[in-house]
């Protein structure tokens, strides 16, 4: 007969990395019999935790009872009061008293206090009032940066920890759920890093990855439940540079999409209509403000912009269409133009509305009898207008600087030259061929 007792548990030893679980069906104990299934976890951190290994409808579940109480970290039950409540456990499952089988921690993070579930999180703004705060549930990049950055390792660096989550992670994966249908996988990591470098450079698309990996990794630690998405080689530097542009038809999808899409806020048709009609990336027209506009055009201020100069983008009338709307709410003449909140921020919450988006143009091509549309993402938008300039016939120079490049060389040295008319006439040229797509004038 196995043996368990006190003495025992304290000698399991560790595994050099991940976790072990060493069974102890049948071991007896003070006259207490430990059922099947029962048996003790240990982490390579020293970690150790009692389990119960069981099904509930064919499914399989390894159920945490609690911590060893001998744990340095702390911990609640004894060996024979570990037993006891596995023996309970057993008996609740055979009568059909357990009618949630998911582990209590389990149920605790996925639901909580929360409907939704635990979310990646990551978007609580210090500047926010108390009462908006109140109104979000602490995601899994909130819990990190306050139990870990602040309080347990004190991180000088906590508060860029807390920018970089707060302004390129949350608003692209901050509302996926951390466990459950839907929940964050490695597809929409990769997608984030890959728009992060379009918008910000490699350097900081590698810097939010080691800043992720490190909040995954310590969670990881926490919740026996949580895989870490992130692996070595998830990005190369120098590797993920993408060439997708949208086909004619797809561009006519993703119009037909933004009429029927659901579950959005409102601006959202118009943003993403923005992104192609201005050849801008995303955060810059999330971010537009009444300040940077007048009659004609919009102007991107340089503390802003990629290249630190102010970025002139004349405005073509399809444009101007999509952004001459006051946003209910606003007040005086200063607001962000796209917003869920009266003007007062910007938009974000990018990942959320695409997925939706996503939906309705999956659902038209379907209805259609075709194929699901290639995976892009919003900033295959800015390429795709650069891409209809040159077959509208616009100069390649004219093109490249409605896209804010900077021009190389001596030239770009000594010609100061503002190309406003020539870059004006380039965004009308889009726009009328945009038109022409959409109606299906014009066939690629």
């Amino acid at each position: 007969m196995q043996e368990i007792s006190e003495k025992v548990v304290r000698g399991l030893e560790l595994p050099a990395k991940g976790n072990k679980v060493h069974f102890f069906s049948g071991a007896k104990l003070q006259g207490k019999k430990a059922p099947a299934g029962f048996g003790v976890r240990v982490t390579a951190s020293g970690t150790k935790a009692f389990v119960l290994f069981h099904r509930v409808a064919g499914r399989k579940y390894l159920e945490t009872l609690g911590r060893w109480d001998e744990n340095a970290q702390g911990g609640s039950l004894t060996v024979r009061d570990a037993i006891v409540k596995a023996d309970k456990l057993v008996k609740d499952l055979a009568k059909g008293n357990r009618e949630d089988p998911r582990p209590e921690r389990t149920r605790r993070m996925e639901d909580g206090d929360n409907p939704e579930g635990l979310k990646i999180g990551g978007a609580y703004d210090p500047d926010a009032d108390e009462a908006d705060r109140e109104q979000k549930h602490p995601g899994l990049l909130d819990m990190f940066i306050e139990r870990y950055c602040r309080k347990e390792a004190q991180l000088k660096s906590a508060d860029q920890y807390a920018s970089t989550f707060r302004r390129l992670v949350a608003p692209d994966i901050g509302d996926l759920p951390v466990f459950g249908e839907g929940r964050l996988r490695r597809s929409h990591v990769v997608d984030m890093l890959d728009a992060i470098e379009d918008e910000n450079g490699p350097v900081m698309a590698d810097r939010t990855l080691a800043y992720l990996r490190k909040a995954f990794n310590w969670f990881q630690a926490r919740d026996e439940d949580f895989t870490n998405p992130i692996v070595k080689g998830i990005r190369q530097v120098g590797t993920n540079s993408r060439d997708r542009i949208l086909a004619d038809d797809e561009i006519r999808d993703l119009w037909a999409g933004l009429e029927i899409v659901e579950d959005v806020p409102a601006c959202y048709p118009r943003f993403v209509k923005s992104l192609l009609l201005t050849t801008t990336r995303r955060n810059e027209a999330a971010l537009m403000h009444s300040s940077e506009l007048d009659d004609r055009d919009w102007t991107i201020p340089a503390d802003r912009y990629k290249t630190a100069i102010d970025h002139i983008i004349p405005l073509s009338a399809a444009a101007r269409d999509l952004i001459d709307e006051k946003p209910a709410g606003a007040n005086g003449n200063s607001w962000f133009i796209f917003t869920t909140t009266g003007g007062a921020k910007g938009f974000s919450g990018f990942s959320k509305a695409k997925r939706q988006l996503d939906k309705a143009i999956a659902k038209g091509r379907a209805e259609a009898g075709r194929e699901p549309m290639p995976h892009w993402v919003l900033h295959d938008l800015r390429r795709t207008g650069r891409s209809l300039m040159s077959r509208a016939g616009v100069p390649a120079d004219h093109a490249e600087r409605c896209l804010g490049h900077v021009i190389g060389g001596v030239r770009g040295v000594y010609d100061r030259y503002a190309y406003l008319e020539e870059k004006r006439a380039a965004f009308d040229r889009l726009a009328s061929l945009v038109s022409q797509i959409v109606t299906s004038a014009v066939r690629s």
